[in-house]
């Protein structure tokens, strides 16, 4: 480990150059889709050992989801890079002492079974701290460890309804709009890895307590919901659905051009208003009292609106977005992933990759971020197959025999 049990190093690595930002930290992956895994595989895209541990039937749901090309679940290959994968029953007593093994030689474990799973199984924290008494563990719940809902079960698009956040998306005369992916898994596995970082920095480096850490999906998203809470304190308003910002700034919204492409505005500040007069070539929108600040756009933003949707219906995309870019004007296309897949700066900032896949050939996946100067991280290999570092970590790191795997195999602990 690069942080030994009870020693600080991080003194004594300053002026020695890092191959890997996270080189030397490991961490077990105990956990199922989605957010857990995320996070564990952002700290392993920077070189942090994560070991990937899954039940030997089956492993981690994501190796079937879809999308499919030729029948074969395509995300795993993002989801799983960079991880060694191993299989391990948890359940079974030569898997908990295989897994207590794994632990000693850990910094980290992150896990997302429902609220006491682990203690039922006769691993909780208390018992990992015995064999090793530095071990950070990362719960990651729909609800977390405590409160009513604790032991709930815990999934993206239920948590998010929870959270406060579907209730506010989408049009007034239509149902609420829950996200089109698992975004609150997502932004919930950066707060897990973000966290895991935190406390690896306070164990080492300030020479803290080792803890737990207690991240849970709707927590996530809840944590962005400062305006509706806000407004809901002192004004009593109940912010209701709205396809674009509402309440915060004027004018801004979905557009369409005249050759029928949408585009994204929005002005969040006065100095960004006046950009797009001029762009406009309205210097009386400027000097107008009904849109003078920004309070009182707010308060006359359907008649502004109108009027910001006409002019912009009148320009094709190419007009429109050649006219805003010089004036400074924020504006941008509504993606697909086609323009994505095609777009220049998304080649040049190297978001997209390809890596060799060894049933589809290749495949594309997202890019390492975020951008270090010093330590860039990497994409090794996609995803492996189910149990693929079985040898590799039992024998190589545990120090098991070939009979000793034989006999785990046969017995279903691995």
């Amino acid at each position: 480990m690069l942080f030994s049990l009870g020693e600080n190093r991080f003194h004594q690595m300053k002026g020695v150059k890092i191959m890997s930002l996270l080189s030397g930290i490991r961490v077990l992956d105990v956990s199922t889709v989605i957010a857990a895994p995320f996070a564990a595989g952002l700290m392993a895209d920077f070189g942090a050992d994560v070991i990937k541990v899954e039940m030997p039937e089956g492993g981690d749901p994501f190796r079937r989801l879809g999308p499919y090309h030729n029948n074969e679940a395509m995300r795993w290959a993002s989801m799983g890079r960079n991880k060694r994968c191993v299989t391990l029953d948890l359940r079974k007593e030569k898997g908990k002492e295989l897994f207590l093994s794994l632990v000693a030689k850990s910094d980290v474990v992150i896990e997302n079974f429902r609220t006491g799973t682990m203690d039922k199984w006769g691993l909780g924290y208390e018992t990992l701290k015995k064999v090793n008494p530095q071990i950070i563990v990362c719960h990651v719940t729909g609800y977390g460890q405590t409160g009513p809902n604790a032991k709930m079960a815990g999934f993206g698009t239920p948590a998010t309804a929870f959270s406060g956040m579907t209730y506010i998306t989408g049009h007034k005369d239509r149902p609420p709009v829950s996200p089109s992916f698992s975004l609150t898994d997502y932004v919930s596995g950066l707060y897990a890895a973000m966290s895991t970082m935190m406390a690896l920095y306070s164990r080492d480096v300030l020479n803290g307590e080792p803890q737990q850490i207690d991240v849970s999906l709707y927590e996530s998203i809840f944590r962005m919901m400062e305006i509706p809470i806000a407004d809901y304190h002192k004004n009593g308003i109940i912010r209701e659905r709205s396809p674009k910002l509402s309440g915060t700034s004027s004018p801004g919204g979905t557009y369409e051009t005249r050759d029928h492409k949408w585009v994204v505005l929005v002005c969040s500040t006065d100095r960004t208003y006046e950009y797009l007069t001029k762009a406009m070539n309205r210097p009386d929108l400027l000097t107008n009292s009904l849109y003078a600040t920004m309070k009182d756009r707010l308060a006359n933003d359907v008649s502004l609106n109108q009027i910001i949707c006409d002019w912009i219906g009148m320009l094709n995309y190419k007009e429109l977005k050649d006219i805003v870019d010089a004036a400074g004007v924020p504006v941008n296309l509504i993606y697909s992933i086609e323009d994505i897949c095609n777009d220049p700066h998304y080649k040049a900032r190297n978001n997209i990759v390809e890596m060799d896949h060894p049933t589809l050939g290749t495949i594309k996946m997202p890019g390492v971020v975020p951008v270090f100067s010093a330590t860039p991280g990497e994409i090794k290999w996609v995803g492996p197959e189910l149990g693929a570092h079985n040898t590799e970590i039992y024998q190589g790191l545990l120090g098991l025999s070939e009979q000793d795997l034989q006999e785990l195999t046969s017995e279903g602990v691995i």
